[in-house]
């Protein structure tokens, strides 16, 4: 989707070239696109044109000199950012294909995005992910299998806890979208075609990765982007490459230790805690949370009043500009003798700490090296965790400050604070 006229560049572009045409580092928003979709194998490009779309087309042509082959749809009226979908079928060679907006530098292993798709059978898949803005964003309420249920328009009054979920503006959609779509008719992506998919109960899903994918389509965001490419950050972020973590222990690490925290009343972030997430932001080493949450084995709560507060964990970050990359955590525990327990969660499994089934699942979701990663909390079992996974470790004197005693285990570090911690690890 390359007609965009870009208001917000028009310092760069002076209205002389269309918005995807605007130079990052030296090379068109659109040329980068391209450069990243032919080394993953995808060849055939369609680009949907309008204002100034002569550009386009004397830039790259048939894509022959870009190595890819391209075709043109050129919109003679604004149809909004679906209308031109009704166009696609007869330039179509597959049952699904990638839609991406020409305003977004990306580097995505897409192999795994699709596979993904594929794997749920989807209609639709939306690439999700957090960004440092939730609060004025649309967000993506998904279920826990990733299934979209509904937006959340950032004209919403959200007087409650939400995730951080984002669109980025890139999909794969199914051939039979497009046949949804009315001739010559302005249409929205979102709030129109894909809102009324969910409506039905298509499958509709989100495919969340830590990715670089932003919109840079203003003069501060391309300065920014430059400087990403330079540092060789965004290369870097793709999941086809080894990635490395920062697994962060939850109470009396990330957030006060109020006793066992099972209301959202109780959770407050450790007063470092933010700048220590937006240092782990910025550095290229993922940020996640793996939690024991044995309160709901014990019968203090349900599964739901966890999520609450990670959701208000993700909202009251994300209101600093800083986010996680992702939350697991285990709900099990297996001594019973609680008069309340839950006895559905009062099993041995794989996931609870010092167990490392959380850490193998973000291992694979995001191809983590986990040699190259760090485990930090505030107990024996967070450093045990970390040794047990082949991780380094670093103990951290908040919340119980190691004091459990239940492992005999030597951390890498030992650390003020949170904070404390990931100073020493960016050393």
């Amino acid at each position: 989707m390359a007609g965009g006229k870009g208001t917000r560049l028009r310092a760069i572009t002076d209205d002389e070239i269309p918005k995807p045409m605007a130079p990052v580092a030296g090379k068109p928003i659109l040329e980068w696109q391209v450069d990243c979709l032919r080394r993953q194998g995808i060849t055939d490009v369609i680009m949907v044109i309008g204002h100034l779309g002569h550009k386009i087309r004397e830039h790259f042509g048939n894509g022959a000199d870009f190595g890819v082959s391209i075709q043109y749809i050129e919109e003679t009226a604004p149809l909004g950012t679906a209308g031109a979908l009704s166009m696609l079928p007869p330039l179509l060679t597959g049952d699904n294909f990638f839609l991406v907006f020409g305003d977004v530098l990306f580097d995505i292993d897409l192999a795994r995005m699709e596979q993904f798709h594929r794997k749920k059978s989807a209609i639709a898949t939306l690439f999700v992910h957090p960004n440092v803005h939730p609060f004025d964003s649309d967000l993506v309420v998904c279920d826990e299998s990733g299934r979209v249920e509904k937006f959340d328009s950032k004209h919403n009054v959200r007087d409650y806890w939400y995730h951080n979920c984002v669109n980025a503006g890139f999909y794969i959609l199914d051939r039979s979208v497009c046949e949804r779509v009315p001739e010559n008719t302005k249409v929205d992506l979102e709030k129109e075609l894909l809102s009324s998919l969910i409506d039905e109960g298509q499958a509709v899903y989100g495919y969340h990765s830590p990715e670089y994918i932003k919109d840079v389509g203003t003069v501060e965001r391309i300065q920014k982007a430059e400087n990403e490419l330079a540092s060789g950050f965004i290369g870097r972020r793709c999941l086809s490459q080894k990635q490395r973590a920062i697994f962060l222990d939850r109470d009396g690490t990330l957030n006060r230790k109020n006793g066992l925290v099972y209301q959202e009343e109780q959770f407050e972030l450790e007063l470092c805690a933010v700048e220590a997430i937006r240092k782990i932001n910025v550095s290229g080493y993922l940020a996640i949370v793996v939690t024991n949450q044995p309160v709901v084995a014990r019968g203090l709560c349900e599964i739901e009043d966890v999520e609450l507060i990670h959701r208000k964990m993700e909202t009251l970050l994300g209101r600093e500009g800083v986010y996680l990359d992702d939350i697991r955590f285990c709900p099990h525990h297996p001594d019973k003798g609680y008069p309340e327990e839950n006895p559905v969660y009062k099993i041995p499994c794989h996931c609870r700490k010092p167990d490392i089934g959380m850490l193998e699942d973000c291992a694979a979701a995001y191809n983590i090296d986990l040699s190259r990663s760090w485990m930090v909390g505030d107990t024996t079992v967070d450093v045990q965790t970390g040794k047990n996974a082949g991780t380094k470790t670093a103990l951290v004197l908040t919340g119980d400050a190691g004091t459990d005693k239940k492992y005999d285990v030597i951390p890498e570090l030992v650390c003020k604070d949170l904070l404390d911690a990931v100073d020493q690890i960016l050393k």
